[in-house]
């Protein structure tokens, strides 16, 4: 059975109050049906129950906004909508504004494809150099951890199928697996919470681009939503909406430029602009009639205000607590009225009390720089200025505390801190290093001076052993020129003659000797002259060699042999020793029958 009505406003009332999203202006209808599914997950039996589950586990949030807040998105989505805004309508606006500031707002940007999108439709037109030099891209959304991915700007391969490769390699740079926007764009679009039924809008646009968000929204909430954006855009400026959303019923303030592409054009006209309250904060401003005005004023400069505000009057009791403190300490509007001494926030991450009584007492900022706030297994940092409100008669009414994040900033200091000790001491490093390399030079130097002075004995060796070679050339040549005439004596002797060496082996075989035995010089020298195969009875010459080698007694002796054509001679055989060393042994032999 359907819980009454009032339990659903009831939760989104507490929502509103402790989280600042305000979801009255959205269709009831699928509003509950998604309430009702993230009920089921969490075994929520109504309404009430599942708002005492926020109360005591501030994670669901995540989860409740993941359901409500559908994060469908992707690149150049509805392509034949974006090809008519990129060939058609970008141009134009980029002639219109000429060298100035063009100014772009995607509303409910999600994880920022929408916006990547607008960048890269923008480069194609203008080119890089002229986009990053004059094109400001402003994307925000309402749920945070959206947001948080879309800084990132790092898209899977997957995620950018839609572009062409063409697109892919111009603008965008890889990252292992992922891609991630080129420097050049992602500095142009600046990421911000901002809720479109309360927040103030972003105002001189040129272009809008809104895209199946108002589908969310009931008549009336819609109606307020286009009356912002009306404000928004400056003269011509362009709305850019999905293909679910159209405006029909809305030609006074806008004129269709190409309706199947849900592009519009602002009309000229009065910017008019009402702030959209939720039903609890519109019955609270009737409450105070004529205060309304001021009410507005104060809810949006304090509400869209970047750092967390409190307000504390003199007497110590909160009077107003801003968007950015309810998210940042958990707070919710029910807080305001209440002493800050009951309060966390009071005295973590900083006691604030004794800030407040030294602002006040010697009225001027009192300023603490990064305070530590722990939060689980993260830390994060905080400067906390406590302001004090006085009143053109100098009258103290209270103070202004603001809280500023500023753990990137710290973080930055402390990794700054580092590289300065890490370059300290790769210094100390290197100067060890180039003391070392001083030593090294020292002995290298020299051992530098030692090689110049064996080059030195080296050179004057080599020209030694020139000269060496000379000598030895020239005597060489005497050699040669003694060989040959020793070959050309042997070879004129008509008598054979063969010399032997100290193991009897043939060492000269003269012409002589190759006609007295038919063998050539070649076939006998090397080897054994007792092994030789000729017709004399080399047997018979043992005795006569052996005591020529040992004694240096020559010898002659006749012998019957057979020459080489076959005929039976009488060789003379005359065994002298060669040289006075006895190093050899000569032998001449002569055949007597033809001398």
């Amino acid at each position: 059975m359907s819980e009454p009505d009032d339990s659903l406003e009831r939760l989104l009332t507490f929502i509103a109050d402790t989280r600042a999203i305000d979801f009255s202006g959205y269709k009831r209808t699928s509003l509950e049906r998604r309430f009702r599914k993230r009920m089921a997950d969490t075994s929520a039996q109504t309404f009430d129950d599942y708002r005492d589950l926020l109360e005591t586990n501030s994670e669901e949030y995540r989860f409740l906004l993941d359901t409500v807040l559908i994060n469908v998105t992707s690149f150049f989505r509805d392509p034949a909508a974006w090809e008519h805004l990129g060939t058609q309508v970008i141009p134009d606006l980029v002639d219109q504004v000429g060298d100035g500031e063009i100014r772009v707002w995607s509303a409910g940007c999600s994880t920022g494809e929408e916006a990547c999108s607008l960048a890269i439709a923008f480069a194609e037109v203008m080119g890089v150099e002229a986009f990053s030099r004059q094109v400001k891209i402003y994307a925000t959304d309402i749920d945070d951890d959206a947001l948080r991915q879309a800084r990132l700007g790092v898209y899977s391969a997957k995620g950018l199928e839609p572009l062409s490769a063409e697109l892919v390699e111009r603008y965008f740079e890889p990252t292992g697996s992922s891609y991630v926007l080129r420097p050049e764009l992602r500095r142009r679009v600046i990421y911000g919470r901002h809720d479109i039924t309360r927040d103030a809008p972003i105002s001189r646009l040129h272009l809008l681009s809104c895209r199946n968000v108002l589908m969310y929204f009931n008549a009336e909430t819609q109606n307020q939503i286009l009356d912002r954006f009306h404000f928004a855009l400056g003269e011509e400026g362009v709305l850019f909406l999905g293909k679910a959303e159209m405006l029909l019923s809305d030609g006074e303030r806008f004129e269709a430029l190409s309706m199947p592409n849900r592009i519009f054009r602002r009309r000229p006209g009065a910017r008019t602009y009402r702030p959209i309250h939720s039903p609890v904060v519109l019955e609270v401003a009737r409450a105070t009639g004529g205060n309304l005005r001021q009410r507005q004023l104060r809810d949006l400069a304090i509400e869209t205000a970047p750092s967390a505000h409190v307000l504390v009057d003199v007497n110590g009791v909160v009077t107003l607590i801003n968007n950015q403190a309810r998210a940042m300490f958990g707070l919710s509007s029910r807080e305001e009225g209440r002493p800050l001494r009951d309060l966390e926030v009071s005295y973590r991450p900083v006691e604030l009390r004794s800030l407040i009584d030294q602002a006040q007492s010697e009225r001027r900022l009192v300023r603490r720089n990064a305070i530590e706030r722990a939060l689980g297994d993260e830390s994060r940092f905080l400067d906390v200025l406590v302001q004090p409100l006085i009143s053109d008669d100098g009258i103290v009414l209270g103070v202004d505390i603001v809280f500023s994040d500023t753990t990137d900033y710290v973080r930055l200091q402390e990794d700054v801190r580092r590289s300065r000790e890490d370059l300290e001491t790769a210094y100390e490093e290197l100067q060890s290093t180039n003391e070392e390399l001083e030593t090294t030079n020292e002995e290298l130097q020299s051992t530098n001076e030692e090689l110049e002075t064996t080059n030195e004995e080296l050179q004057s060796t080599n020209e030694e052993l020139e000269t060496m070679n000379e000598e030895l050339r020239t005597r060489t040549q005497e050699l040669d020129e003694t060989g040959t005439f020793l070959e050309a004596t042997l070879a004129s002797v008509p008598d054979g003659v063969v010399v032997l060496d100290d193991a009897l082996r043939v060492r000269a075989w003269n012409r002589s000797a190759e006609n007295l035995w038919g063998l050539r010089s070649s076939e006998a020298e090397g080897v054994s002259f007792f092994a030789l195969d000729i017709g004399l009875p080399t047997g018979q010459l043992r005795e006569p060699i052996r005591r020529c080698f040992d004694e240096g007694v020559s010898a002659r002796v006749e012998l019957a042999a057979v020459n080489r054509l076959g005929r039976n001679i009488t060789c003379a055989v005359a065994v002298s020793p060669l040289g006075t060393d006895r190093d050899g042994v000569v032998v001449t032999m002569e055949d007597l029958a033809s001398s």
